[in-house]
């Protein structure tokens, strides 16, 4: 009773506050939220909660930019695979070193894997967000084009906020609503939580062993496959048909030894073997930069964050924290990455030029990369369908 009559108090503090005045949709939202909420078993003290939120334009702002789709795959890897990073990731390896190897054998994940994604999602709990997490769902809820998945976390966040498992001031999170060492969303963490203590408590905002524990046990349920590399760089022959780059068709080992694909390391692995199972090339870059063979493990990082560059940024720092070289090929650091309003002009200029580029949306899908690909092709130039500066500049001139 006690902790319900400070929850109150503590409510009625917020909603004093001129500042949690909300517009009209906003209201709306919350209105609606509270009547699925109510039906869902959250109790009165905890719908009051939503009653104190407001829109907040920074989390608005932030969705807008998110840095594995906004910034060239090699800056957002620079970014992550810090000297820092590493140190500290090296040190966290060390001391950890009894529970890692404990949670290694239960769940088949790497220890690397484990605290590459803590390092990469908070630096290793320095960073884990200090948002409200009601606020920022809420706030993603009521519009925009994440609305659902706002909606859909916001209600999942109550029943934790119910449970007990977090008292309301140490709600805190990214602006996605993602909490923990490990950057758990709501649902993720109640599907997938796990104790990594052994004290019947999921404390994944300040024990990093019950959120290291959830990463494991997160990755292990989606499919991570134990002693199964995430991939490796691979050299490719100069007429490779990069159209077959695509992460969601991959091809026997036997496929790719076909098409003259190589292991580019031979520290990494000794070859294509056909124990690796199905693997998708993966040319982030295009024929000027790196390019990967990626196995299902690949794929179960891609489950906790759908951004390939995140994928590639925790399984390169994985690597490196094991004292693995970087890449053997450069990143074309010098190009420029095309802007939204460019990407649109360039989607305009291929339908225009006749190259279906599935309308403008501001956003490289992989049907506007077919396009440039299909354009690549007509110009007899190398076809990868990678989208430049330079091949807006001729699209544009031939227009």
């Amino acid at each position: 009773m006690r902790s319900v009559i400070r929850f109150t108090f503590i409510l009625a503090l917020m909603a004093a506050n001129p500042l949690y005045a909300a517009d009209e949709a906003f209201s709306r939202f919350i209105g609606e939220v509270k009547l699925e909420a109510k039906k869902n078993g959250i109790s009165a003290p905890y719908l009051q909660a939503l009653e104190a939120l407001t829109p907040d334009p920074e989390v608005l702002r932030l969705a807008a930019r998110q840095p594995e789709y906004v910034k060239p795959i090699w800056s957002y890897l620079v970014h992550m695979v810090t000297p820092n990073r590493l140190t500290l990731g090296r040190e966290q390896l060390q001391q950890r070193e009894a529970f890692l190897e404990q949670l290694e054998e239960k769940y088949g994940v790497p220890r690397t894997i484990l605290v590459a994604i803590w390092g990469v999602e908070t630096n290793y709990g320095s960073h884990k967000g200090s948002h409200s997490v009601l606020q920022a769902l809420a706030t993603l809820g009521y519009t925009g084009k994440r609305a659902d998945f706002g909606r859909q976390q916001l209600l999942s966040a109550l029943k934790i906020l119910q449970s007990g498992d977090v008292a309301l001031k140490d709600f805190k999170g990214s602006w996605a609503g993602a909490m923990g060492h490990t950057q758990f969303i709501p649902t993720t963490y109640e599907g997938y939580a796990a104790d990594g203590t052994g004290d019947g408590v999921r404390d994944i905002w300040t024990e990093p062993k019950d959120a290291l524990a959830s990463t494991a046990n997160y990755l292990n349920r989606m499919g991570w496959k134990r002693d199964l590399p995430w991939g490796f760089e691979v050299q490719v022959p100069s007429d490779m048909d990069f159209a077959l780059a695509k992460l969601k068709q991959p091809k026997p080992a036997a496929f790719w030894r076909d098409k003259g694909v190589r292991v580019a390391s031979r520290a990494l692995v000794d070859d294509l073997g056909d124990d690796l199972g199905d693997m998708s090339l993966f040319a982030p870059a295009g024929v000027r930069g790196p390019v990967f063979l990626v196995t299902k493990n690949f794929g179960a990082l891609l489950r906790y964050n759908t951004a390939p560059a995140y994928a590639l940024a925790v399984a390169h720092l994985s690597q490196r924290f094991l004292g693995a070289a970087a890449f053997a090929t450069d990143w074309p650091m010098a190009d420029r990455p095309l802007l939204p309003d460019e990407i649109s002009d360039m989607q305009r200029a291929l339908m225009a030029n006749g190259f279906d580029a599935g309308g403008v949306d501001g956003v490289l899908g992989s049907q506007t990369r077919a396009a440039v690909r299909q354009y690549q092709k007509a110009r007899g130039l190398a076809v990868d369908g990678y989208a430049t500066p330079g091949i807006l500049m001729q699209l544009r001139q031939a227009k």
